[in-house]
C-alpha cells in the first residue's frame, strides 16, 4: 500500500513540474536556470539550502526531460524518454535502482494523457543494426548509446552508421 501512495506522489511531482512553465519553477527565481530551461547555475556551486530544493536530481530529470520534448515536440520518439533517463543515471548512479518506477510514471503520465499509443507507434519504426559498440543503458526499452560522451538513442544512433 505504502508504494502505491509512493507511485502517486512522485507521479504527481513529475506531472506537476512537467506542466509548470519554466519561469515559474523555484529554480528560476534563484536564477538557477532561465526561462528555457537552460541551466545557469550547477548544482554543485548552490550554497542555500532553499536553492537545492529548488534544483534536486528530480528537477533535473524533468527540465531535462521538457528541453528534449521542447526540441522534438510532444509527439516525439520513445528515445528522447530513454536519452533523458539514461541523463539522469549517468548524472548519479543511484538512481539505476530507481529506473523502473521512473519508467513507470512516465508511462503513466503518457497515457493519461493520451500519448502512450503515438509515441509507441513511432517507436516501432528502429532500423536494424549491429554494432560492436557498448550499451550505455537501455530505458524504456530502447538502448542508449554513449558517442563521443552524448548519449543518443537507437533511433539516432542507427542514423549514424
Amino acid at each position: 500500500m505504502a508504494s502505491r501512495g509512493i507511485d502517486f506522489l512522485i507521479t504527481y511531482r513529475v506531472t506537476k513540474l512537467l506542466v509548470t512553465p519554466f519561469e515559474k519553477q523555484e529554480a528560476y527565481k534563484f536564477g538557477i536556470i532561465d526561462d528555457k530551461g537552460k541551466v545557469l547555475k550547477k548544482y554543485k556551486t548552490l550554497k542555500l539550502e532553499k536553492e537545492r530544493k529548488a534544483y534536486t536530481l528530480l528537477h533535473r530529470f524533468v527540465f531535462n526531460l521538457k528541453r528534449i520534448l521542447q526540441r522534438v515536440g510532444l509527439g516525439s520518439k520513445l528515445g528522447s524518454f530513454a536519452v533523458a533517463l539514461a541523463l539522469l543515471i549517468k548524472e548519479d548512479k543511484r538512481y539505476e535502482e530507481h529506473q523502473s518506477l521512473i519508467e513507470q510514471t512516465v508511462i503513466k503520465y503518457l497515457k493519461e494523457n493520451n500519448l502512450y499509443e503515438d509515441i509507441l507507434n513511432e517507436s516501432r519504426e528502429i532500423p536494424e543494426f549491429e554494432t560492436d559498440d557498448q550499451i550505455f543503458c537501455t530505458c524504456f526499452g530502447v538502448d542508449v548509446y554513449n558517442r563521443d560522451e552524448e548519449l543518443v538513442s537507437e533511433y539516432e544512433y542507427a542514423k549514424t552508421l
